[in-house]
């Protein structure tokens, strides 16, 4: 498969050790993950790459992943991509929020490796079939 080929998924979380952890649990051949250190890091990606999802992080210095999803969403090139925040907020409050800033999904931390591969998988399922119907 070459590097055209792969998926491009955006990681964004301002602590290193997270985004190693989250690059580990999702590697693969199907994959181009594309780290962010900070939202505003994110916003610049988004100009340059498609992405099939979202991985943010919500606690983030400067501007939150809230901030970031509510910007992304504004953006015609990223307004339908997925957001998949990852966070240790309480779980009523960060609904509550992920929700309003549209986000699709969340996990909460510590989160299942399973669980966040085989939510990935399905954006990038639906990703791939969407780009189908586009070519047709």
């Amino acid at each position: 498969m070459s590097f055209e080929e792969k998926i491009n998924i955006l990681l964004v979380d301002d602590k290193p050790n997270n985004l190693m952890l989250l690059e580990a649990i999702l590697e693969s051949p199907e994959y181009h993950l594309v780290k962010a250190a900070s939202g505003m890091e994110a916003l610049k990606y988004i100009l340059k790459e498609d992405f099939a999802v979202i991985l943010l992080d919500v606690m983030m210095p400067e501007m939150d992943g809230f901030e970031t999803a509510k910007r992304l969403k504004q953006r015609d090139q990223s307004k339908d991509i997925p957001i998949l925040f990852v966070t240790a907020m309480d779980p009523e409050e960060a609904m509550f929020k992920a929700d309003l800033s549209g986000a699709v999904d969340y996990l909460f931390k510590p989160f299942d490796s399973d669980t966040l591969r085989s939510k990935v998988a399905l954006f990038v399922d639906l990703h791939k079939k969407n780009r189908l119907l586009w070519r047709k």
